[in-house]
Formats: C-alpha cells, structure tokens, sequence
C-alpha cells in the first residue's frame, strides 16, 4: 500500500497539487490531483490477459458529478447523473488518445482508467488535472506504462498566449490549443493535439506549441519527481508468440509476400479495400488447404506481412498501395441539391469515402438545451454524425450513439463553428446530419466539407466554406515520409492521423493522434503546410458545385422575423398562464421565442404571416410618445369623448373638443364604435394615461354636428 503524501508545484502562476495514498486501496493505483479548486480522483485497475485480441481493451471514463459544481441536475423524477453527457464522452475520448500510444503494442490486459471530478471551480478545466493524474496514476501502478506526459491548454487572445486559460478566455481566443507531451531524447514531443481557431495561421499554431513547452517540461520534471519517491515495479513486456514450426511459418509467409508483391500497388479502377479483402479470402483458402490448423495465426502474420509490406513501400520507395504520390488526393466529387423537401443537402466523396450532409433550420426556440456539470447554456449550431454499419458494408445490431459517432461530430461541428453567422443576422437554429455512406479514411473530414456544402445550399451565410483532410505518417528509423489523405489501411498501418479542417484563410479546427512515442515540431510543421496545401484543392472542387451560399432559403424552410421590445415588456406579452402568447400563435399560426434581453423571433410557413404576429407584438409593446400620430380604431364612445385603440392592447383617449376645431354636439356625430381614425398623440400624463387628439392628426369631422352637447342647457 503506498503511503500517503502530497506534493506541490506553481506553473504559470497556478498551483497544482496532487495527493497520492490512502485513496482507492484496492485499485492498481490513484491519485487526486487539484488545480485551483477543480479537484479530480483518477484511478487505474488491469484485469486479465485478453488473448487472442488484436486491439487493446483500454477503457477510459470520464465521470461528472454535479455535486462537484453545487448542482442538483438530473430528471425530475431521478435526481442523479444519467449516461455521460457528451462533454464527458468527449474529454474521456482526449485523455484516452493521450494515454493509449504509452502502451506496449504487445500488451493486452484489461484496463480501465476512470476520472471523477470531485470539485469544479467553474474556472479551470477538469480535462487538464484529470489527464496529469491519469498519467501519475499509470505511472505508479505495475502496469507496462511508458510515460509520464504532460498535458497543457494554451491560448491566444488580446495580442498574448494564455497558458491555461479560463472558460472565458477560451471563447474568447484567436486559436485555442489543447495537448499533451512526453520527453523525447532531444526535445519534447506531442502525443495529442486538440485545436480550434478562428482561421488563424498555421503559424500560429505552431507557436502556441512554442509556449507550451516550458509548462509542459515542468510537468513532466514534476511527475518524475514524484515517480523517483515510489519506484514501482512494472508487470513484464509480453513477447507475441506465434508459435509454428519454421517451415509452416516461412510457406505462409512466402504465399502472403508472393500476393503483396503481385497486387500492390492496385489499379486505378480498384479500392485498396476491395483488394485487401480478396487478399484475406485467398490466404483463407490457402491455409484450408495447406495448414488448416494454422488459421488465427496465419491471419496474424499476414497483419506484420502487411505493416512491414505498406510501410516499406513508402519509405524506401515513395509508393502508396493504391499508386498514388505522397501528397496525392483520392479522386473528388462534390454535389448539393440531393434531396427534396429538405432546407439544404451536399455530397462529397473522396475515393470510397463518401457522406451526405442535410441542414434544417428551426426557430430559436429548438436550440439545443445543454445541463451538466460545468455548463448551462443554449446552443443553436449543431452537427449530429452518424455512421452506419452499412458504411463499411458490415453487419452489426444498431444500439444509439456510440463515443466515436460524438467525437467525430463534434470534430465537425467545432471547424464549423467560426463561421456560422451571429443569431442576429440568421435568426435559426441550425442542426447538421452528417450521414457516412461510405467509410475508407477519415469521413469526420469528409464531414466537414459535404456540411459546407449543405449550408451553402440552404443558404446559410457563413462567412466562408471549410474542407478538412488527413495527413498520416510513416516512420523509419532514421527518416519518415508524410501521406496526404490517409485510406483506411493507410491509417491502420500509418503512425499518426493528423486531421485539419479550415478555410482558404486559416485553420479552423485540428486534431492529432499517434500511434507513436510522438511528434517533433518540425513533423507538426510539414504536415499542417501538406494538409494547408490539400484543403485549398479540396475547396476549389467544392466551388464548382457551389460557390457561395444561395440568396434564397429553402421554400421549405421557416420564414423568420425578429424585433427588440423592453424587457419590462415580456411579461405583457406572456399573458397570464401564456393566454396571450398562445392566442397570438394560434390567431397566426406561427411560433414565437422571446429571449430575456427582449429580442423576439417570430417563425412562420410565410414570411406575411410572421411579420403581422411581430407588427402585433411590436404593437402592443411600443411606448407612444408626444407627437407621434397612428391609426386607430373606435372601441368605446362615452357623452365626453372616445377610447381609441391606436395600437394592439393600447388604447388612449380623444376628447371631445379634440375631435374638430368647431363645436360638436355628440360624439356619436362623428364617430361610431369600429370606425378608424387617425389620432396624435397630444399627452401623457404622470399616470401613463394617453390622451390623443383627432384634429391635430388631421380628421375631418361633419361639418352639421353642431348641437349642444348633452347635460348641458342652452341659454334662451
């Protein structure tokens, strides 16, 4: 049992302390790490061996817990945290990428590694305490770890890099990085990168890793201080086995080279894919009839024959399995129009990759209502992507939203996000559909560019169109060579899946895994120059199917209107019990939001519909003032004068002397109830009472209303 001890340590002007011992006593290891008064329990438990598995069976769960932000959130009738919210799933999947390439690529326990978040100060982010106590946590346990790595939040905003920013500053940044680091024989280097930015510079970027190194260096030097006090003792790296007798082993190996040799690279017309699945049937076959009783392990040396058969072939003589150049594009296609009835749909396609984006656009009040742990709010862009079983043409139950559907959602929609324009210049909520038709690499990049396609189309002005590409990785042992847009066994054999999505002007999301220890600068560097130079290509043939946005929406899509009333003024609007509301949408046919600041948004079929609900509401919030002239209707006539309603639910008073400059005998000589007139406003006394006067708005009264005015008697 380790015993228990706390160690403290300043970085950039925060403190960060972390408590080990005494914690979770069963658990292989744990830790509670504190930034500020965001506080977080990690802990790390392995199970058995899972032979026969060709992946590792990490898990990692991020648990909120809304006693950690004071609130009691939850279903009404079940006051307690549900499945993770996709912030949760989000910040489980960035800790999991930092930490999964540390693992020995033989090592096949069981391990799962859950951070709770025991405090949240509503300033610091948990992310970052939480991936530092996973990486102690690792790094104390028996388990074949080969940290520690450093994680950092980085931003730039008010002409300065912000090292950990808050919340505010965040949204606030030009460009916003977060990542993670290990200590490299020469220089730090990055495992995880996750960015946003507001098109900046690829320059930019890189010096924001600039300023993260110091932090990220300290870090490390912090937790080696730590590990060097405890000094545990690691489980031993398994060695892969694949236990055949050398001549069976050599025939199998001699038949799969022969193939790779003969179909590599594949014709133009081909998908690598295809022929790597007739491969796998032709090795079935061979080994059927020659060494039936060698079938996993067959399979098992055609995956090596495959990562030394791919990664050769680009490294010594820049070929690609598909005979494509290394900064090559798969074949683009770009279409929008697809489907009908919808408010906007585009189709790319790149190679086999193929998806299909559908835009709606709704009201303001179908805004998506976001309640969790660190945040209450209301977003109105939303980018939903789905991929089927069908995209890989696989057979498999469907069982809801997995954690790589969100992650690759939101990839998307966060490199979109910039140029969706303000709510007061598009009154909508926009939600995205991104469906993956087809999946052979990186289809969260391929999302990207056919959800630009499909705003454009419904006419959404965003302020430019983004594409997205993939850049990976081969490695040797004394160079490497980068590959643009990565397929499928690319990726798989490839050590890095480089992801950059962004406008002619600059990038606008990023994210960045290994399979490797990590990445120099300089790697960093070249890649974000070959993705830059892909994406204007990609952009241009998007271009040809659509160029701008479209000047019309779709006649499908919701007619909106806006205004701005006083806030005093909602509840008006409002009714008791909503009465007044609900007869204005139900007199109108319309929907109506109205936000707490007084900005009212009025959603129609038709635009005329809309807008005579807004005139109303605008009607019976407006504050006349002196001089101002309307046209009224007639409502009550009393023997002194008459009530005017001048604007809907407003009414003033016009006297009798106010209706003509000569002398009247009755009202009803010159008016009656439903007549409309026009009316000036004349006064408004210390009581908000209106009093209007007819003539000065230039009525013209009958001339034969002379009589004398009742209860009065004329003089003999």
């Amino acid at each position: 049992m380790i015993g228990e001890k706390q160690f403290k340590k300043e970085i950039a002007g925060q403190e960060f302390e972390v408590r080990i011992g005494q914690i979770a006593n069963q658990a292989n290891s744990s830790v509670i790490v504190r930034q500020g008064e965001t506080t977080v329990m990690v802990t790390v438990c392995s199970g058995s061996n899972q032979h026969g598995k060709d992946f590792f069976p990490l898990t990692v769960d991020y648990e909120e817990r809304y006693y950690a932000a004071g609130k009691i959130l939850g279903s009404r009738f079940m006051r307690r945290e549900g499945h993770p919210s996709d912030e949760a799933t989000l910040t489980g999947r960035l800790i999991d990428r930092s930490i999964r390439p540390l693992f020995p690529e033989s090592f096949r326990n069981e391990v799962q590694v859950i951070i709770t978040v025991l405090s949240f100060d509503g300033i610091n982010d948990p992310d970052v305490p939480g991936l530092l106590g996973a990486s102690i946590a690792l790094s104390l346990s028996d388990l074949p770890w080969q940290g520690p790595i450093a994680p950092c939040r980085v931003g730039y905003l008010d002409n300065q890099w912000k090292i950990n920013p808050s919340y505010e500053q965040q949204d606030q940044a030009e460009v916003y990085l977060t990542l993670s680091a290990v200590e490299g024989e020469k220089e730090i280097l990055i495992n995880m990168i996750e960015a946003a930015g507001q098109e900046a510079a690829e320059e930019k970027i890189v010096e924001g890793l600039t300023q993260a190194e110091p932090v990220l260096k300290t870090l490390i030097q912090f937790q080696k201080e730590i590990i060097n006090q405890y000094s545990p003792t690691k489980i031993p790296i398994p060695e892969v086995d694949i236990s055949l007798e050398a001549p069976v082993e050599q025939s199998i190996r001699k038949f799969i080279q022969e193939k790779l040799n003969n179909i590599f690279p594949v014709q133009a017309e081909q998908e690598v894919k295809e022929v790597l699945s007739q491969l796998h049937q032709a090795l079935q076959d061979f080994l059927n009839q020659n060494h039936p009783e060698c079938l996993p392990e067959g399979f098992t040396i055609l995956e090596e024959e495959l990562y030394q058969f791919m990664r050769q072939q680009v490294l010594d003589n820049d070929q690609r399995l598909d005979g494509r150049g290394l900064k090559e594009i798969r074949p683009l296609q770009a279409e929008v129009s697809l489907i009908p009835r919808v408010h906007g749909s585009g189709l790319f396609q790149r190679g086999l990759t193929k998806v299909l984006s559908v835009v709606t656009l709704g009201p303001t009040g179908d805004c998506r209502k976001l309640e969790g742990m660190e945040v209450i709010e209301e977003r109105r862009f939303m980018h939903h992507y789905n991929f089927p079983p069908y995209s890989t043409g696989e057979v498999k139950p469907l069982v809801g939203t997995k954690r790589r559907e969100i992650g690759h959602g939101y990839l998307a929609e966060k490199a979109l996000s910039p140029l969706i324009p303000d709510v007061e210049d598009f009154p909508y909520t926009i939600r995205l559909v991104s469906e993956c038709l087809s999946s052979n690499g990186s289809t969260s990049m391929g999302s990207v560019c056919a959800s630009s396609l499909s705003l454009m189309d419904a006419g959404v002005p965003i302020k430019a169109p983004a594409a997205g590409i993939s850049v990976g990785l081969v490695t040797g042992p004394d160079h490497y060579k980068l590959l643009t847009d990565v397929q499928g066994a690319e990726d798989h054999y490839g050590d890095m899946d480089f992801k950059v999505a962004g406008t002619k002007q600059g990038v606008t999301a990023m994210q960045v895994d290994v399979k490797i220890k990590g990445l120099t600068k300089q790697m960093i560097n070249e890649a974000l120059a070959q993705a830059k130079e892909a994406r204007l290509a990609i952009l241009e043939t998007m271009a040809r199917a659509i160029e701008r946005p479209r000047d019309n929406l779709s006649p499908w899509a919701p007619k909106i209107v806006s205004g701005q009333i006083n806030p005093s003024k909602i509840g008006m609007i409002i009714g008791p019990g909503g009465r007044t509301i609900n007869a204005l949408v139900d007199k109108h046919g319309v929907t109506i939001d109205i936000e707490d600041d007084g900005h009212v948004y009025v959603a129609g079929p038709e635009r005329q519909q809309a807008q005579k609900a807004l005139d109303e509401i605008m009607g019976m919030t407006h504050e006349a003032e002196v001089g101002e002239t309307f046209e009224g209707k007639v409502t009550r006539i009393f023997n002194f004068g008459a009530m005017i309603e001048f604007l809907p639910g407003q009414e003033g008073l016009v006297h009798i002397s106010e209706f003509a400059n000569h002398r009247i005998g009755q009202v009803e000589d010159v008016v009656k109830v439903g007549d409309t007139i026009p009316v000036k406003v004349i006064e408004i006394d210390e009581k908000g009472r209106i009093n209007l006067s007819a003539k000065a708005a230039g009525f013209q009264a009958p001339q034969k209303a002379t009589g004398a005015r009742p209860g009065r008697t004329s003089k003999s």
